[in-house]
């Protein structure tokens, strides 16, 4: 019977591909946008895992961490955060996480740092034909699209933080994703 995990990121792009992949490496994942949903879901499914992101609108994930041990004592949690700080990690492993990484990770990274924490998990990994990194083309859509959101949808703002004129922001906008 495959491990349940529980993978909790405001940033849908990542919470899909992270999922993807971390479902064909044998787990189970169910996936939650933010600390309500995430609750709501430790609730229904009784996770083993969980994957929880360290800044979110709302509750942060050490917030998250501390109700989810409350609700599951023997959860294991790996707190993923873009903001990484010694600080940041220490308070996560004194709350009860078992590792700690920095964003970008990949799923690999994310069954070694459980690996590392203790966890048993599958020891199949994915095959080599299965794994797809993205596109440069990709890479550069998730990047925009993920600016854009930091600025509010505010295309000027989100040219300046890009470091492009404005008109071509607009015209890659225009474009389908790759």
């Amino acid at each position: 019977m495959a491990q349940k995990l529980l993978l909790v990121d405001d940033d849908e792009l990542l919470r899909e591909r992270m999922a993807r992949a971390l479902t064909k490496r044998g787990l189970e994942v169910h996936p939650a946008a933010n600390a309500d949903e995430a609750v709501a879901v430790a609730r229904a499914e009784g996770p083993d895992l969980a994957v929880l992101d360290l800044k979110m609108p709302g509750r942060t994930g050490l917030e998250l961490l501390t109700e989810l041990r409350g609700l599951l004592p023997e959860l294991k949690c790996v707190i993923l955060t873009g903001y990484g700080s010694i600080a940041n990690a220490v308070d996560a492993m004194r709350l009860g996480a078992v590792n700690y990484i920095t964003k970008p990770a990949d799923a690999d990274q994310v069954v070694e740092a459980f690996r590392r924490g203790g966890g048993e998990l599958p020891t199949e990994p994915a095959a080599a034909d299965e794994i797809h990194p993205p596109s440069l083309a990709e890479a550069e859509w998730n990047h925009i699209q993920q600016t854009l959101s930091d600025c509010d949808g505010n295309v000027t703002r989100a040219a300046e933080k890009l470091g492009i004129p404005r008109r071509t922001l607009q015209r890659k906008l225009k474009k389908l994703a790759p």
